[in-house]
């Protein structure tokens, strides 16, 4: 059973709450009521819901596997305009089966760039969309089934040699624990129907405040709107909740999963924090233009669920009132989506203005800005984070790169000082990359992921390397060349420049190969070869036929620049093993 059950959240707060639930119901009691074994119905309680959260997480697993990459290029392509970007936030999180994954996805693309901050809230209106198709799942009641799916599951799991079948089987399983769990849970609580303080307290529930708030504190301990949804379904089933105590308690997890999205965002780059202030703007504003208007949500509700005529009394309500609850879940977020989807420019401006950007200075000390540590669930998503977290070191080596030539030129050692700073920068940088990539392989990994892995480590390793060869060799060789005052020809400093420009194009292509994992950028790395050695060559035999010069200095200055000409050539070389990580193996073999 090793690997069934992956990257688990604790589930202690879980336990907690629904102690202090059943407890507090029962000291409200007057009188003891010997009908109802409460061990049973706790054991019940705590073992479905540990059911039901296992079978989330390992569906959301499999889907993230499965499709994980897929859809992040779906995101960050169809996300041109507002209207398409709530469109395809609702369908991945739908398929991904996580508004929160869906919001680190965004908060990478607005923090790279790729997405403005306008954008973003968009998908993330979209996301609360797509967060209700659980609920919809849920309230089909299929609890009698769900051990066929877990049984099918488990076999292609462990029987199928694909990895993809794999991951289906992750997701049919998964899926069967849910409703499986759901069912022990609807079972555990049957016998509360006869025990009047538990009504009671249900009943208190239909005042908007009052569920809300629940729904809200349940939401933000579990770190799960669905479970909270999940558990208002599987009481409805029993005729244990009335339809506006179910919408109160679905407004709640709304504002309660929201909570749980800034939480996460503290600490982590301005975007994100902003990225989740969005999300808290836009539930809460949804949540209180529809509190005074709960009754009408739920004739809404009524008017498009299927009834029930010939039931009467609980028996009616369990069969109507789970179907209620998700289609109002549903009706809410889409109508809070339509009424706020022309209002995506203002709660972009108003979380710009909640939270300032933080002042960047000079300081050497650096933080890595995408190495988001909730992406690690998704090791495919982590990935990419990595990609862009090298780009950014990327950017700062060739920024080192650049200014030698400037301070060469300019005889600045200020310059050379700045450069030496910048790699300490890239070493810190590069440590906290590669303590991520750890984490990440704790995860388990497709094949195709752990392939991507060593890449990234890889790339990152020689990077670094080339840094180091910047900021010790050449800015050796600088400080050297100050001291002397060497003087260069005109048509040496030529050949140099070409050279020092070609392999520069170099470094830049294979840091953007990595980024983007695009082969033929590398593939263009690795083809500068013949040109690099053939501009050598073109110095090695001017430098031989001049060797007799009679000049003062001639042959230091000639040391001098064939070590500077040695170090730009062992910078294309690690330019070059980088590059070559994203090329394929036919390629390789060419090469």
């Amino acid at each position: 059973m090793q690997g069934l059950l992956l990257n688990h959240k604790p589930y202690w707060p879980y336990v907690l709450l629904l102690a202090m639930f059943t407890s507090s119901a029962w000291a409200a009691a007057a009188v003891d009521d010997s009908s109802i074994d409460w061990f049973q119905l706790i054991m019940g309680l705590f073992g479905g819901l540990a059911l039901f959260l296992s079978g989330l997480e390992l569906l959301s697993d499999g889907l993230k596997k499965a499709a994980g990459q897929t859809l992040k290029n779906v995101l960050s392509k169809l996300t041109t305009n507002r209207f398409m970007g709530a469109i395809t936030g609702a369908f991945v999180t739908g398929v991904l089966n996580s508004s929160s994954v869906t919001t680190v996805l965004v908060v990478g693309f607005v923090t790279a760039g790729a997405m403005s901050l306008s954008q973003s809230v968009g998908v993330i209106m979209g996301a609360n969309i797509g967060s209700t198709v659980t609920a919809q799942l849920l309230a089909f009641n299929l609890a009698a089934y769900a051990l066929l799916p877990i049984a099918i599951g488990f076999f292609m799991m462990f029987a199928a040699k694909q990895e993809r079948l794999k991951y289906y089987g992750m997701m049919i399983m998964g899926l069967g624990l849910v409703f499986f769990g759901m069912g022990i849970m609807s079972d555990a609580m049957n016998p509360l129907r006869t025990y009047e303080p538990f009504m009671e307290f249900l009943k208190s529930m239909e005042k908007p405040v009052l569920g809300i708030l629940a729904g809200a504190l349940f939401t933000a301990l579990v770190q799960s709107s669905a479970a909270t949804v999940g558990i208002a379904i599987a009481m409805a089933s029993e005729g244990l909740l009335s339809l506006p105590a179910g919408i109160a308690l679905a407004l709640g997890a709304n504002i309660g999963t929201c909570i749980t999205a800034l939480m996460a965002a503290l600490g982590k780059p301005t975007e994100a924090v902003r990225a989740a202030v969005v999300h808290v703007l836009f539930n809460v504003a949804g949540v209180l233009i529809w509190l005074a208007f709960i009754p009408y949500l739920a004739d809404i509700a009524i008017a498009i669920s299927p009834a029930f005529p010939d039931l009467a009394g609980m028996e009616k309500a369990a069969a109507e009132v789970p179907r209620q609850v998700a289609n109002a879940n549903t009706f809410f977020n889409i109508a809070n989506t339509i009424i706020f989807i022309g209002f995506t420019g203002l709660f972009a401006l108003a979380a710009e203005k909640m939270v300032k950007s933080k002042e960047e200075g000079a300081e050497i000390i650096i933080e890595p800005l995408y190495l988001d540590a909730d992406a690690v669930k998704a090791p495919s998503l982590a990935l990419e984070n990595v990609r862009m977290e090298f780009a950014r070191t990327g950017e700062i080596a060739i920024s080192m790169y650049d200014d030698l030539k400037l301070a060469i030129k300019d005889r600045n050692r200020a310059h050379l000082q700045s450069i030496a700073q910048r790699d300490d920068q890239i070493d810190l940088l590069e440590a906290k990359t590669l303590e991520y990539l750890a984490t990440i392989r704790q995860a388990s990994l497709t094949e195709e992921e752990g392939f991507t892995h060593q890449q990234l480590m890889t790339a990152i390793v020689n990077l670094e390397s080339l840094a180091d060869l910047i900021e010790t060799d050449l800015v050796n060789l600088a400080n050297e060349y100050f001291i002397q005052d060497a003087i260069i020809s005109d048509e040496t400093r030529q050949l140099l420049l070409s050279l020092y420009e070609d392999v520069g194009n170099a470094v830049r292509l294979s840091i953007e190969a990595i980024q983007s994992d695009n082969p033929v950028k590398a593939e263009t790395v690795v083809n500068m070869q013949p040109e690099i050695d053939r501009n050598v060559s073109v110095f090695l035999n001017r430098k031989s036929a001049d060797i007799a010069k009679d000049e003062p200095d001639y042959l230091r200055n000639v040391r001098l620049q064939m070590s500077f000409v040695d170090k730009i050539r062992r910078i294309y070389s690690l330019s070059k093993r980088i590059a070559r990580v994203v090329l394929p193996e036919t390629l390789l073999r060419d090469h």
